[in-house]
């Protein structure tokens, strides 16, 4: 199976942050298929702070599932990493205790805590194999799944397995399940695809997908931030079910300060990636509440030939989001044409086609005459009595629906000159380019 990736732009490829986890095998060759599983060497990097309850056993527990990981997960060999992110109390000197011991095993000491995805990230520096993967110091995963989720890596062609811990039996506390769940759902609405766990500390990746996955983020948002990177850039992403115990000691999470964070991290990659998602969801909901409102209205008018006076706010309301969602498919347009001078590819589905036919500059032109005409056409009896009389007798629908139109029309005329803009940065990005290749 088939990986594909946008290429990176030029600014993150030459940052510090595209090759941190880059080692030299995997920049001279990414191999893939069975030639990776004949060689490939896993290894685990666990992130420790303030775990001297549990970083004993864990560590004894990776040791011990090694020959087992070998061998079902088809692997060559396994080497562990400890990164102690800035530990103040003994986890370092226990980690340390069992390294001086164990020649497969190393850690990493950071003088103060840096962060849960900086101690990730300095491990993915620090190791040598083909196959990357983590697991939480606090005793909550079993590190003999690495076998499967290994396994799944080759047997499924992916980038990116992750352990799910939304199974039933799992000893996760009910606000983190909940948590977890909606934003899976919000996830797999603005990627089109679904995983139960974008949070899980626990998963395998190959290390030439990292490049795809950088930059990353320091704190402990580090693995949604992974997850939606991975969904949204079409890396291939598996999930494999796996049990989940309690913790020992304390949880460095924060339901709401690390949940905020989740909920940046995953609509940040969606602006990175899939801009046209987000604002595609934002008009929809737009119309749908417009709909729910203005549908009452419009049906007594029909039947009428007129408004109640009450029913100016319903009116007002759907002038309102029906001008948020022009915006918004406008928006959506606009960033896919952005985001493909950074990246020179797009995404084309058949409503994205749809709606840029319809954003186009001509069909936006032609829009704006008529919504500009449509607009003083129903107010033009008003203008007229007020010119004549000083007052005016026209109705509130009509000066609303007006106003509406010719805001559409003014927006319409800005999406114009912005979609030119673009078009004049296109041409000369393509100019530039063109000049490099003819120097080189």
């Amino acid at each position: 199976m088939s990986v594909i990736a946008p290429p990176l732009p030029r600014e993150l490829t030459t940052s510090p942050d595209y090759h941190e986890g880059l080692s030299a095998p995997s920049r001279e060759s990414q191999q893939t298929g069975p030639t990776l599983r004949d060689r490939s060497t896993l290894s685990i990097v666990i992130p420790a702070l303030n775990e001297e309850e549990s970083i004993g056993s864990t560590i004894r527990r990776c040791l011990a599932a090694r020959e087992h990981i070998k061998c079902k997960g088809q692997i060559a060999d396994v080497e562990i990493i400890v990164v102690n992110d800035g530990s103040t109390d003994r986890t370092a000197a226990i980690a340390q205790q069992i390294a001086d011991c164990e020649p497969s095993l190393s850690v990493i000491s950071f003088a103060e805590n840096q962060g849960y995805g900086a101690a990730l990230k300095a491990g993915f520096r620090k190791s040598r194999g083909e196959l990357v993967s983590f697991l939480d110091a606090d005793g909550t995963c079993d590190p003999r799944y690495f076998a499967d989720l290994c396994s799944a890596l080759h047997t499924e062609g992916a980038a990116v397995v992750l352990g799910s811990r939304m199974g039933p039996g799992n000893q996760m506390p009910w606000v983190r399940r909940l948590g977890n769940r909606m934003y899976a759902t919000l996830l797999g609405l603005l990627s089109g695809r679904a995983v139960t766990d974008t949070a899980s500390g626990m998963r395998v990746l190959r290390r030439d997908a990292l490049a795809e996955l950088y930059p990353l983020p320091d704190g402990m948002h580090f693995t949604p931030a992974m997850s939606a990177r991975a969904l949204l850039s079409d890396l291939t992403i598996v999930e494999v079910p796996m049990s989940y115990s309690e913790r020992v000691g304390e949880s460095k999470l924060r339901v709401i300060r690390d949940g905020i964070r989740f909920l940046v991290a995953i609509l940040n990659a969606t602006l990175l990636y899939r801009p046209s998602r987000f604002f595609g969801l934002c008009t929809a909901l737009c119309i749908l509440t417009g709909l729910m409102w203005g549908l009452y209205p419009l049906e007594f008018y029909v039947r009428n030939h007129r408004l109640e006076e009450w029913m100016i706010y319903r009116v007002l309301l759907c002038a309102f989001l029906g001008t948020c969602a022009f915006v918004g498919l406008g928006a959506s347009v606009l960033s896919e044409q952005i985001l493909s001078l950074v990246y020179r590819r797009r995404w084309r589905t058949f409503l994205g086609q749809v709606t840029e036919l319809l954003y186009s500059p001509r069909s936006l032109f032609a829009f704006a005459i008529l919504a500009m005409t449509g607009g003083f056409v129903l107010v033009w009896p008003g203008l007229t009595d007020y010119l004549a009389t000083g007052h005016t007798a026209l109705h509130w629908s009509r000066a609303i629906v007006a106003s509406f139109l010719l805001q559409l029309a003014v927006f319409a005329m800005v999406m114009i000159v912005l979609q030119q803009i673009v078009g004049l940065w296109k041409q000369q990005l393509d100019l530039t380019q063109r000049g490099d290749e003819s120097n080189q």
